[in-house]
Parts: structure tokens; C-alpha cells; sequence
């Protein structure tokens, strides 16, 4: 049901694993499998790469020639945020029966993150494919400037070339300018501009853009030049085609259809942040055909989850039962060994320290609370006294 779900929307792989299987299952059932399985997947894949990072093994052998090329598409996220998932494909240069280059064998490596996460967490495809011990490497992409920072981390070594049609958009959309502009071209001016690049290199075609540039001037069409003008070195195309080298990205811009869109960009998808990755590395082992071995060290990975979970569950359970047992303990302890009463009488010590003194019979103590008036006999006899 995995595996379904990572090919056709959770609702879709629902009702095929019933058919197929006869177990129903819901959509709620399928979806958290699915994401579980992915971050189990996903957990196993940053281990290598911090193992990876740390140990720098060997490569294994792989191809001598390999082609590298990167690219971006956008997912739908939810809130209405679209975000950008960076795509690596490799693939080995060969020419097929008649001759042509071409680039097989292809696999992927796809993530949402920013470009230095990306170029890190690439090292598990590129050492699986050993990218690093190839004779010879091109990276084949357009000009965004993370691509080559995507290169000089991997093989720094490689020939880098600016996607053909990439250059030939510029190329046009210079020739748009011009015509609106009051320019008047040729109807196959574009064809002809563009097998002149192609077969005798960009320094001439360079020269006529910069000619149309300067006798229409606009601010759109010097932009496009300066862009092309900048990555002059990559577009010798004459020298690439002589070498075997293929000219074009079409295998990173179809890795962006096949796996990235085809799954995560379908009518109405909206995908959280934390599950992207999670479809990603599913998709990924699909597409390279390594599903067996993703499926295989996830279930591990979950099962060792689980045990961790249980053990740490445990112990959270065995301290508060402990806790509990002392604070019973304290409660019969004080209730078996009452308290004590303090006398409040002075020690034979304060008394000798501090001995008591007598209190005399005028003492204010001593004297009753309420004074009677004399009686009239003791004041008869006081009168009589005086006389």
C-alpha cells in the first residue's frame, strides 16, 4: 500500500490495495503509513549522510563518464506558500546504436531545503553512484547561481554547460525585444542564430546580440545579454559535442515532471512542510528502483523507534511508581511516629542562668481586675477617728 501511495493519491491507493488485496483499509490508515514509513526512510538517509560526512569512505566503482544536472520545482505548501524542491539526476554518457549522445540510467535525489542542506544531503546519491571516482563529469543545467555551488561541492572538476535551450530562450526573447522595439528580422532569424551557436560556439552570435543591443537599446535586452555574455565559457558547444558530452538538461527537467510534479503537484494538493520529504524519499526509491532496499532498513528504522519508544515509555512508568512507593513511605512513616510535644517549661540550665523572680504583692498581676467601693462601716469608723 506503500508503494501505491507514493504513485497516486491516498484515496487512489486505498481503493487499488482493496482491490488487489481484498483488505479495506481508510484513507486516514493509508496517509500515516505512508508519512511513517517516509520519516523512518528519511531518518536512515541523514544517518548515512553524517556517516558518510564523518568516516569519508570510498566510493564504489561506477561509471567512467557521468552527466550531473540539477533543478528546481515548485509544490504547493499549505497556507498558500509554494516552495522549491531541488531535483540532482545522474546518469552514465553513452552513445546509442546510432551514434548519439546520449544519457542512461538515470537516477534521482530530490529534497525541499535551502541549497547548502541540499548539497550535503546529495552525498548519498552521489557516492551511491560514485559520482566522485568517474573519469569524466559534465554538470548540464541552466545558470542559477546554487547549481554551481551544487558542483563545486561534488566535482569541481566537471565540465560545466549551460543548457542549450536555456541559451536559445535568452536568445529569443532578445529577438522579441528587438521586433518590438521597431526592429525587423529575418522569419528564420532565430534558427539561423541558433545553429550558429551550436556549431561554431557563441563568440560570433555574442557579437551580433551585443550589435542589436546596441542599436536598439533597452533595458530587457542588455539584461538578457549581460546573461549570456557571463557564462560565455559555458556554452562551446562545438567543443562539448566533439567530446561526447550532451548539450542539453532534459534529464533534470524531466526528473522534475516524473517525480516531483506527478506526485506532489495534482489538482487541489496541499502538502505541510514536514511531509514533503517524506513523500520525496519515498519517490526517489521508486524512480532509482531501490525500493526493496529503502522498504527493508525503514522497517528497521521503525521497529527500532518503536523499541526506544517502549523502553523510554518504561522508565517514565518505573520513576513515577518509585516517586509514588517514597511518598507512601513518608506518609506511613509519619503517620506510625507521631510528632513529639515540646514543653514549653524552662531547662534546668535557663533556669540557673536566668532565675525567677518572686513577684511582689503590688505587683500589677497580683492586683484584682475590679476594685469594690469601701463599705460605709470602714468609712464611719474612719470619720469617727478624725474627731
Amino acid at each position: 500500500m506503500v508503494r501505491l501511495a507514493s504513485w497516486m493519491p491516498f484515496e487512489q491507493a486505498r481503493e487499488v490495495f482493496q482491490d488487489l488485496v481484498g483488505v479495506r483499509v481508510s484513507k486516514a490508515t493509508a496517509r500515516r503509513v505512508t508519512l511513517a514509513t517516509g520519516e523512518a526512510a528519511l531518518a536512515v538517509c541523514e544517518g548515512e549522510v553524517e556517516r558518510l560526512k564523518q568516516e569519508v569512505p570510498q566510493a564504489p566503482g561506477g561509471a567512467e563518464k557521468q552527466a550531473m544536472s540539477g533543478d528546481g520545482a515548485f509544490v504547493h505548501l499549505v497556507g498558500g506558500e509554494w516552495a522549491e524542491v531541488k531535483t540532482l539526476a545522474l546518469g552514465e554518457v553513452t552513445r546509442n546504436s546510432r551514434g548519439q549522445v546520449c544519457t542512461q540510467h538515470l537516477s534521482y535525489f530530490s529534497r525541499l531545503s535551502d541549497a547548502q542542506s541540499f548539497e550535503e544531503a546529495a552525498l548519498v546519491e552521489t557516492h551511491r553512484r560514485g559520482l566522485e571516482r568517474a573519469t569524466e563529469v559534465c554538470a548540464v543545467q541552466d545558470g542559477a547561481e546554487w547549481l554551481q555551488g551544487l558542483v563545486d561541492y561534488h566535482r569541481a572538476d566537471a565540465v560545466r554547460i549551460l543548457d542549450f535551450a536555456h541559451a536559445a530562450e535568452y536568445v529569443n526573447e532578445i529577438g522579441q525585444a528587438v521586433r518590438v522595439a521597431g526592429g525587423r528580422l529575418p522569419a528564420h532569424w532565430l534558427d539561423g542564430v541558433l545553429h550558429r551557436l551550436k556549431h561554431q560556439g557563441p563568440a560570433r552570435v555574442l557579437r551580433h546580440l551585443s550589435w542589436l543591443a546596441a542599436r536598439y537599446p533597452s533595458a530587457e535586452i542588455q539584461e538578457k545579454l549581460t546573461y549570456l555574455q557571463k557564462r560565455e565559457a559555458h556554452m562551446q558547444y562545438p567543443m562539448y559535442r566533439e567530446a561526447g558530452w550532451p548539450i542539453g538538461s532534459g534529464s533534470v527537467e524531466s526528473a522534475n515532471k516524473v517525480v516531483v510534479e506527478a506526485r506532489l503537484k495534482g489538482a487541489g494538493m496541499r502538502w505541510g512542510r514536514q511531509n514533503v520529504n517524506r513523500m520525496l524519499v519515498l519517490r526517489n526509491a521508486v524512480c532509482n528502483r531501490q525500493w526493496h532496499e529503502i522498504q527493508t532498513t525503514s522497517r528497521v528504522q521503525r521497529q527500532a523507534l518503536r523499541t526506544s519508544q517502549r523502553q523510554a515509555d518504561s522508565q517514565q512508568r518505573l520513576t513515577s511508581a518509585l516517586w509514588f512507593l517514597v511518598f507512601c513511605g513518608v506518609r506511613v512513616y509519619r503517620l506510625s511516629h507521631p510528632p513529639v510535644p515540646v514543653s514549653t517549661s524552662p531547662t534546668p540550665q535557663v533556669l540557673a542562668e536566668h532565675p525567677t523572680r518572686r513577684l511582689g504583692a503590688g505587683y500589677s498581676w497580683r492586683k484584682p481586675f475590679l476594685r469594690r467601693p469601701p463599705s460605709s462601716l470602714v468609712r464611719s469608723e474612719e470619720i469617727c477617728a478624725k474627731k
